[in-house]
Protein backbone atom coordinates (compact mmCIF):
# COMPACT_ATOMS: atom_id res chain seq x y z
CA UNK A 1 0.00 0.00 0.00
CA UNK A 2 2.73 2.44 0.96
CA UNK A 3 4.89 1.99 -2.14
CA UNK A 4 1.65 1.76 -4.53
CA UNK A 5 1.50 5.71 -3.00
CA UNK A 6 4.69 6.26 -2.87
CA UNK A 7 4.79 5.68 -6.91
CA UNK A 8 1.88 7.96 -7.57
CA UNK A 9 2.80 10.59 -5.48
CA UNK A 10 6.48 10.61 -7.15
CA UNK A 11 3.96 10.83 -10.71
CA UNK A 12 2.16 14.03 -9.32
CA UNK A 13 5.99 15.79 -8.17
CA UNK A 14 6.87 15.09 -12.15
CA UNK A 15 3.30 16.42 -13.52
CA UNK A 16 4.25 19.46 -15.87
CA UNK A 17 0.60 18.83 -17.59
CA UNK A 18 -0.78 22.78 -17.09
CA UNK A 19 1.25 25.16 -18.64
CA UNK A 20 -0.69 28.10 -16.30
CA UNK A 21 -0.29 26.07 -13.48
CA UNK A 22 3.57 25.31 -14.02
CA UNK A 23 4.34 28.73 -15.36
CA UNK A 24 2.88 30.43 -11.81
CA UNK A 25 3.71 27.70 -8.83
CA UNK A 26 7.43 28.64 -10.39
CA UNK A 27 6.92 32.35 -10.64
CA UNK A 28 5.49 32.30 -7.02
CA UNK A 29 8.66 30.10 -5.93
CA UNK A 30 11.39 32.70 -7.69
CA UNK A 31 9.43 35.51 -6.72
CA UNK A 32 8.55 34.57 -2.96
CA UNK A 33 7.59 37.21 -0.49
CA UNK A 34 9.25 39.20 1.89
CA UNK A 35 8.47 37.44 5.28
CA UNK A 36 9.94 33.96 3.22
CA UNK A 37 11.87 35.55 1.19
CA UNK A 38 15.14 33.68 3.05
CA UNK A 39 13.17 30.07 2.18
CA UNK A 40 13.66 27.91 -0.80
CA UNK A 41 10.01 27.30 -2.10
CA UNK A 42 8.90 24.17 -3.06
CA UNK A 43 7.41 25.38 -6.28
CA UNK A 44 6.06 21.80 -8.41
CA UNK A 45 3.22 20.06 -7.50
CA UNK A 46 2.54 18.70 -4.09
CA UNK A 47 1.79 15.07 -3.24
CA UNK A 48 -0.17 14.02 -0.37
CA UNK A 49 0.39 13.10 3.06
CA UNK A 50 -0.92 10.83 5.96
CA UNK A 51 -0.75 7.19 6.77
CA UNK A 52 -1.11 5.00 4.07
CA UNK A 53 -3.47 3.20 6.24
CA UNK A 54 -6.25 5.76 6.66
CA UNK A 55 -9.61 4.68 6.93
CA UNK A 56 -9.71 8.48 6.37
CA UNK A 57 -9.25 10.95 3.42
CA UNK A 58 -9.83 14.40 3.43
CA UNK A 59 -9.46 16.48 0.16
CA UNK A 60 -8.61 19.97 -0.18
CA UNK A 61 -8.43 22.25 -3.00
CA UNK A 62 -5.01 23.30 -4.36
CA UNK A 63 -1.72 24.09 -2.37
CA UNK A 64 -1.24 27.43 -0.93
CA UNK A 65 0.73 29.85 -3.13
CA UNK A 66 3.12 30.58 0.25
CA UNK A 67 2.22 27.57 1.74
CA UNK A 68 1.86 23.98 0.38
CA UNK A 69 3.76 25.92 -2.72
CA UNK A 70 6.69 26.51 -0.26
CA UNK A 71 7.27 23.92 1.74
CA UNK A 72 5.99 20.91 -0.24
CA UNK A 73 3.71 19.36 2.34
CA UNK A 74 -0.20 19.73 1.87
CA UNK A 75 -1.28 22.34 4.09
CA UNK A 76 1.90 23.20 6.06
CA UNK A 77 3.12 26.48 6.43
CA UNK A 78 0.09 28.53 5.90
CA UNK A 79 -3.35 29.48 8.07
CA UNK A 80 -5.41 27.12 6.62
CA UNK A 81 -2.68 24.45 7.28
CA UNK A 82 -2.70 26.37 11.32
CA UNK A 83 -6.74 25.26 11.69
CA UNK A 84 -6.57 22.17 9.82
CA UNK A 85 -3.82 20.49 12.22
CA UNK A 86 -5.15 21.84 15.13
CA UNK A 87 -8.76 20.01 14.76
CA UNK A 88 -6.97 16.75 13.83
CA UNK A 89 -4.55 17.22 16.85
CA UNK A 90 -7.74 18.01 18.84
CA UNK A 91 -9.31 14.90 17.37
CA UNK A 92 -6.14 12.41 17.84
CA UNK A 93 -5.69 12.00 14.32
CA UNK A 94 -2.19 14.56 14.51
CA UNK A 95 0.43 14.05 16.72
CA UNK A 96 0.71 18.18 16.46
CA UNK A 97 -1.69 20.95 16.45
CA UNK A 98 0.55 22.87 13.74
CA UNK A 99 2.49 22.00 10.20
CA UNK A 100 5.40 23.95 9.51
CA UNK A 101 8.11 22.53 7.28
CA UNK A 102 8.34 18.96 5.47
CA UNK A 103 10.54 17.74 8.71
CA UNK A 104 8.85 19.32 11.35
CA UNK A 105 8.33 15.89 12.84
CA UNK A 106 4.44 15.82 12.42
CA UNK A 107 2.65 12.31 12.38
CA UNK A 108 -1.21 11.42 11.32
CA UNK A 109 -3.06 8.31 12.61
CA UNK A 110 -5.87 7.16 10.90
CA UNK A 111 -6.05 10.38 8.00
CA UNK A 112 -4.41 10.90 4.41
CA UNK A 113 -4.90 14.30 2.98
CA UNK A 114 -4.66 15.09 -0.58
CA UNK A 115 -5.91 18.01 -2.73
CA UNK A 116 -8.32 18.22 -6.26
CA UNK A 117 -5.70 19.78 -7.33
CA UNK A 118 -1.79 19.45 -7.15
CA UNK A 119 -0.33 22.45 -8.15
CA UNK A 120 -1.08 26.28 -6.98
CA UNK A 121 -3.33 28.18 -8.73
CA UNK A 122 -3.49 31.82 -9.49
CA UNK A 123 -6.32 33.42 -7.27
CA UNK A 124 -6.84 29.94 -5.43
CA UNK A 125 -8.72 29.14 -8.35
CA UNK A 126 -7.81 26.44 -11.36
CA UNK A 127 -9.64 25.87 -14.24
CA UNK A 128 -12.18 23.13 -15.36
CA UNK A 129 -9.56 21.85 -17.75
CA UNK A 130 -7.07 22.12 -15.20
CA UNK A 131 -8.88 20.35 -12.31
CA UNK A 132 -9.61 17.46 -15.16
CA UNK A 133 -6.48 17.35 -15.95
CA UNK A 134 -5.39 16.74 -12.39
CA UNK A 135 -8.00 14.14 -11.57
CA UNK A 136 -6.09 11.03 -12.59
CA UNK A 137 -4.27 11.49 -9.27
CA UNK A 138 -7.12 11.13 -7.25
CA UNK A 139 -7.81 8.12 -8.89
CA UNK A 140 -4.29 6.52 -8.44
CA UNK A 141 -4.37 7.84 -4.99
CA UNK A 142 -7.77 6.15 -4.32
CA UNK A 143 -6.25 2.72 -5.57
CA UNK A 144 -3.71 3.14 -3.35
CA UNK A 145 -5.65 3.67 -0.69
CA UNK A 146 -7.31 0.92 -0.17
CA UNK A 147 -8.55 1.23 3.77
CA UNK A 148 -10.54 4.65 3.19
CA UNK A 149 -14.46 4.27 4.76
CA UNK A 150 -14.92 7.69 4.83
CA UNK A 151 -14.28 11.23 3.16
CA UNK A 152 -14.32 14.82 3.71
CA UNK A 153 -14.21 17.52 1.27
CA UNK A 154 -12.58 20.51 2.08
CA UNK A 155 -15.59 22.81 -0.09
CA UNK A 156 -17.67 22.90 -3.19
CA UNK A 157 -14.59 21.91 -5.73
CA UNK A 158 -13.03 18.63 -3.71
CA UNK A 159 -17.10 17.77 -3.19
CA UNK A 160 -17.06 18.08 -7.10
CA UNK A 161 -14.05 16.01 -7.53
CA UNK A 162 -14.97 13.07 -5.15
CA UNK A 163 -18.69 12.77 -7.13
CA UNK A 164 -16.63 12.59 -9.67
CA UNK A 165 -13.83 10.58 -8.91
CA UNK A 166 -16.97 8.06 -8.07
CA UNK A 167 -18.67 8.23 -11.27
CA UNK A 168 -15.49 7.38 -13.56
CA UNK A 169 -15.45 4.42 -11.19
CA UNK A 170 -19.05 3.04 -12.25
CA UNK A 171 -20.62 4.18 -9.29
CA UNK A 172 -24.22 5.29 -9.41
CA UNK A 173 -24.75 8.28 -8.21
CA UNK A 174 -28.30 9.89 -6.71
CA UNK A 175 -30.13 11.88 -8.95
CA UNK A 176 -29.81 14.91 -8.98
CA UNK A 177 -26.22 14.45 -7.73
CA UNK A 178 -26.09 15.44 -4.09
CA UNK A 179 -25.18 19.23 -3.45
CA UNK A 180 -22.64 20.89 -1.60
CA UNK A 181 -22.92 22.39 1.58
CA UNK A 182 -21.10 22.51 5.22
CA UNK A 183 -22.28 19.61 6.96
CA UNK A 184 -23.53 17.71 3.89
CA UNK A 185 -23.67 13.75 3.77
CA UNK A 186 -23.67 11.60 0.42
CA UNK A 187 -24.27 8.08 0.70
CA UNK A 188 -23.64 5.53 -1.98
CA UNK A 189 -25.97 2.48 -2.86
CA UNK A 190 -22.35 0.54 -3.51
CA UNK A 191 -19.86 0.11 -1.42
CA UNK A 192 -18.20 3.41 -1.99
CA UNK A 193 -17.25 5.35 1.07
CA UNK A 194 -19.44 8.16 2.28
CA UNK A 195 -18.53 11.73 1.56
CA UNK A 196 -19.00 14.62 3.86
CA UNK A 197 -18.83 17.50 3.20
CA UNK A 198 -17.07 21.18 5.24
CA UNK A 199 -16.45 24.32 4.55
CA UNK A 200 -12.96 24.74 3.19
CA UNK A 201 -10.36 25.60 5.87
CA UNK A 202 -9.32 29.04 4.17
CA UNK A 203 -8.29 32.12 6.23
CA UNK A 204 -11.23 33.70 4.33
CA UNK A 205 -13.89 31.07 5.55
CA UNK A 206 -11.92 31.17 9.27
CA UNK A 207 -11.18 34.87 9.85
CA UNK A 208 -14.83 35.81 9.19
CA UNK A 209 -16.06 33.08 10.96
CA UNK A 210 -18.17 31.48 8.73
CA UNK A 211 -16.75 28.10 9.64
CA UNK A 212 -15.56 27.90 13.53
CA UNK A 213 -13.11 25.54 15.25
CA UNK A 214 -16.74 24.10 16.66
CA UNK A 215 -18.56 23.77 13.24
CA UNK A 216 -15.35 21.64 12.07
CA UNK A 217 -14.76 19.67 14.93
CA UNK A 218 -18.42 18.40 14.58
CA UNK A 219 -18.15 17.61 11.11
CA UNK A 220 -14.65 15.61 11.89
CA UNK A 221 -16.00 13.39 14.08
CA UNK A 222 -19.38 12.29 12.19
CA UNK A 223 -16.33 11.26 9.65
CA UNK A 224 -14.45 9.79 12.35
CA UNK A 225 -17.66 7.65 13.46
CA UNK A 226 -17.94 6.38 9.97
CA UNK A 227 -14.52 5.39 9.62
CA UNK A 228 -14.93 3.45 12.71
CA UNK A 229 -12.47 5.54 14.93
CA UNK A 230 -13.28 5.83 18.03
CA UNK A 231 -11.81 9.37 20.08
CA UNK A 232 -9.89 8.89 22.53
Amino acid sequence: MAIALQRVNDEIVRCRACPRLVAWREEVAWRKVARHRDREYWGRPVPGHGDPAAPILVLGLAPGAHGANRTGRVFTGDRSGDFLYAALHRAGLASQASSTSRDDGLLLRGVYISLAVRCAPPGNAPSPDEIVRCARFIDDERRALRAVRAVLALGAIAWRASLDHLARRGVPLPRPRPAFAHGALAEFASAAPPLFGSYHVSQQNTQTGKLTPAMFDEVLHRVMRAAGITRE
